[in-house]
């Protein structure tokens, strides 16, 4: 069976017995049914991998006993921001999955004019703690030690507008140029993903005056789901760690 990877959300400052979290310690006991003597590997995002051992297993409470600290790094050479306007139901949640998974390092919620999305401060606030969630269990799964960030939801302009060193790219079906073109070399990218039913004329406009790039996928027009991981995979294949 392969060893479970779980986060640890506090930074592990030394070897020896460890009181897991309680999700961490939940599922080790609820979902994994694991017992002691079994390993487990854990990581806290500081670009370290922990194997231990467990030694003990409660109804609410797991004990490890960490051997190692293992500098291990699976990071793309590529920084990677992805502005994703929030999409209707479970495709954010899939967007962030995958995006995570693939390799970006900060996801920005964003607002548009064409979001349709519409919550309240305190929703959103429940919202970005299960991005969070999602985007730590993608880590687990795929092997990242770097937790990437899911920032505050902005507005399109406010995060439009943020000074930035990387190169700008905006989606767009009749753009010019593919990523393919784009010159190299390349070492941050702002994706900017507009939502389902696009950017409005003035928007794009908007992003033109803060130096976004308009960038071609394919002559297909794509979901915004597919569209970001789509992006994400061909700036991965032609700046980063993807072959």
């Amino acid at each position: 069976m392969r060893i479970p990877r779980l986060y640890h959300p506090e930074t592990i400052q030394s070897l020896g017995t460890l009181a897991l979290s309680d999700d961490a310690a939940g599922h080790i006991g609820r979902v994994l049914r694991m017992k002691e003597g079994q390993e487990v590997l854990l990581f806290d995002g500081s670009g370290h991998e922990f194997p231990a051992t467990i030694t003990s297993v409660g109804k609410k409470n797991v004990d490890v006993d960490i051997r190692e600290k293992i500098a291990a790094s699976i990071e793309s050479p590529l920084d990677l921001h992805l502005g994703q306007v929030i999409s209707r139901g479970d495709k954010m949640e899939f967007t962030i999955q995958k995006s995570v998974e693939l390799g970006v390092n900060t996801i920005t919620p964003l607002i548009s004019e064409r979001c349709g999305v519409k919550l309240d401060a305190k929703r959103f606030e429940k919202k970005l703690q299960q991005w969070q969630k999602i985007a730590i269990s993608a880590c687990e799964q795929c092997g990242r030690n770097t937790i990437p960030v899911i920032r505050p939801i902005m507005s399109l302009e406010e995060w439009c507008a943020e000074p930035s060193d990387a190169l700008k790219l905006n989606l767009h079906p009749r753009a010019k140029y593919s990523i393919n073109t784009l010159p190299e070399p390349v070492q941050k990218v702002r994706l900017l993903i507009g939502p389902e039913g696009g950017l409005s004329a003035q928007e794009i406009e908007m992003t033109e005056q803060y130096q976004f790039e308009e960038t071609l996928l394919g002559p297909r027009v794509l979901r915004t789901e597919t569209a970001a991981l789509t992006a994400i995979t061909a700036l991965q294949v032609r700046f980063g760690d993807l072959g």
